[in-house]
């Protein structure tokens, strides 16, 4: 383990090797890269720990923008400061660009096909599926202790089923679980 970063030793991450993992995730995530940039990240490369990857993710929840973009910049700034994010964030974004214009021209041309809004519709349904099992599959690996777990119980209960604002949900339990994560440090 790297001791200042806590992250597992791995090859050292180069910008080609930067681009190219954050262009797969674009190319093979299309619609749903949270779950593949799980497995790129932590599972296959080891460039973060399960725990770095949270807690990237916790914070790009916050910050305006797609989850997934943010983590791309974060990750990519790590490595190589602004150049990293960067590539990182192109590497992201490009195949889905290129392949949302694509698509834009044929929905223009066929969008009105039953068949075309039944495929739409069954896309949505894949990535709603993939975007829940990796929530499972993150909890799962979480630490648990009764502080985690009642600060994300909380965090569920006030955002997902009483549909409290976001920004008041988290404005109470941010500080909350911060607070118990210190104490259970000392």
């Amino acid at each position: 383990m790297d001791t200042l970063t806590n992250t597992p030793k791995c090859a050292v991450v180069t910008k080609p090797a930067l681009f190219l993992c954050f262009l797969s995730m674009g190319l093979t995530g299309f619609g749903g890269v949270l779950p593949w940039a799980r497995r790129a990240l932590v599972e296959r490369r080891n460039w973060l720990t399960s725990e770095e990857f949270s807690e990237a993710l916790s914070l790009g929840q916050i910050l305006p923008g797609p989850n997934v973009v943010n983590l791309s910049i974060m990750v990519g700034a790590r490595f190589h400061g602004a150049i990293g994010a960067l590539l990182a964030f192109g590497g992201l974004m490009l195949a889905p660009l290129v392949i949302i214009l694509m698509l834009a021209a044929l929905y223009g041309q066929y969008g009105q096909l039953t068949a075309v809004q039944h495929a739409f519709r069954g896309t949505a349904a894949a990535t709603a599926g993939l975007v829940v099992a990796m929530g499972f599959n993150m909890v799962a690996k979480q630490t648990k202790s009764w502080r985690t777990t009642s600060v994300t119980a909380l965090a569920f209960v006030g955002s997902g089923v009483l549909a409290l604002p976001l920004l008041m949900v988290l404005g109470v339990l941010a500080p909350t679980g911060i607070f118990l994560s210190w104490r259970s440090r000392k």
